[in-house]
């Protein structure tokens, strides 16, 4: 992947914000014309830079209104262990997050559903399933602070 230039950064900070918005609209935004910017934009697609678009969805709307961490520690460390954790928790709809991590524990999750209920199912199953879970500590987030995908890009 090649250094992004001062354009290329102005861009990303603009889709970030506004991914839906036009060519031409962005094209006017950088000063540059439309072809040029479209074929930076397929660059930095192509490259890897850019990884998607998507609609940011308000949990609440479809009754995903507790957001949970939760901490996980294993009992055992092993390549197969770590192998077959992220394939488990790959695969569990509302795990919307999960990093290996250094530290007091392995895991950390981040998950969303609808009531505190289904949480006591999925840490249940969650931990059934992973091969040498030894303890897990659970964060019940009371109010949102601050959420983004964004990422700083030093264009303006």
């Amino acid at each position: 992947m090649r250094e992004l230039d001062r354009i290329d950064r102005k861009i990303l900070d603009i889709l970030q914000r506004e991914g839906r918005i036009s060519i031409t609209d962005l094209a006017d935004r950088i000063s540059l014309s439309a072809t040029p910017c479209a074929e930076r934009v397929r660059r930095l697609e192509r490259e890897g830079v850019i990884t998607g678009y998507h609609a940011r969805v308000d949990p609440a709307a479809l009754g995903m209104n507790l957001l949970v961490f939760l901490e996980i520690k294993l009992s055992a460390k092993s390549g197969d262990v770590f192998e077959k954790v992220k394939s488990e928790l790959q695969h569990v709809p509302q795990v919307m997050e999960c990093h290996l991590v250094s530290g007091d524990f392995d895991y950390l999750v981040k998950a969303r559903l609808p009531a505190m209920s289904e949480y006591r199912q999925l840490l249940g199953q969650i931990l059934k399933k992973l091969p040498a879970s030894a303890e897990s500590r659970s964060y019940v987030v009371m109010e949102e602070i601050k959420e983004t995908l964004f990422l700083p890009t030093g264009a303006f």
